[in-house]
């Protein structure tokens, strides 16, 4: 893996206490003072993960997260100084790993950084295979699905959560496992963050159809991958 991270931020301090910590870990930080500088470095380098602050000018981190998504899976977490539930959902919507709000320690943005990395790193080791089921392919790899041979537009946390459930038939995960398993352990989000994924997930693939799967609320507990049976 290519061992650097891109830091966008506007204001200069954040970039320097950053870039301390980043080189402290072993990475070699990218620097950006604005979106559109993100993106070309993002072009030049390639890093391994982006740190995107929201308020930035020329491109916003949302304009700079949506580009990059379009052609990248790399790990993205934003960071803002505002402390909204929609800010922080838009972020996740559009393809964000995680998001960490205005004042922050360094300490723990390097801690998300370790998490998200850490789960890139058993991913890779992990999950090699394809996914199938009857109408149902999900490629981890190349972070594709296809429901009846069509491809479904899904984010990065809408496709692990469909790869952990359909790679776990009948077993039921809760709310918190599953927080603990897609977004890890460091990320200080609720469960209300996974029943809107799973919310989003249902609706986009539709499972009104027929299918011969399907995501099961099991109340009280969590979610499960239910293959059905004649």
């Amino acid at each position: 893996m290519n061992k650097s991270i891109l830091i966008a931020d506007d204001h200069e301090d954040i970039l320097e206490i950053m870039q301390r910590y980043v080189n402290k870990e072993g990475y070699t930080p990218i620097l950006a003072h604005d979106g559109e500088e993100a993106i070309l470095k993002f072009i030049e380098y390639t890093p391994s993960l982006l740190l995107l602050d929201v308020m930035m000018p020329r491109k916003n981190g949302f304009e700079v997260c949506r580009q990059i998504r379009e052609t990248s899976t790399v790990p993205i977490i934003m960071i803002t100084a505002k402390g909204e539930d929609g800010d922080r959902i838009m972020g996740l919507d559009i393809g964000a790993d995680d998001y960490i709000v205005k004042p922050f320690s360094p300490g723990e943005v390097m801690a998300r950084i370790r998490a998200v990395l850490r789960r890139i790193d058993i991913s890779d080791e992990e999950n090699k295979d394809i996914i199938k089921y009857p109408g149902l392919e999900i490629d981890i790899s190349s972070y594709e699905v296809k429901v009846k041979g069509q491809a479904i537009n899904l984010t990065k946390k809408e496709i692990e959560i469909l790869w952990l459930l359909a790679g776990n038939p009948g077993k039921v995960f809760s709310r918190d496992t599953l927080l603990d398993r897609v977004w890890g352990y460091d990320y200080f989000g609720d469960a209300r963050t996974v029943d809107t994924h799973i919310k989003r997930l249902r609706s986009k693939i539709d499972l009104a159809q027929t299918l011969d799967w399907d995501i099961k609320t099991v109340w009280g507990v969590g979610y499960k991958f239910e293959v059905k049976h004649d």
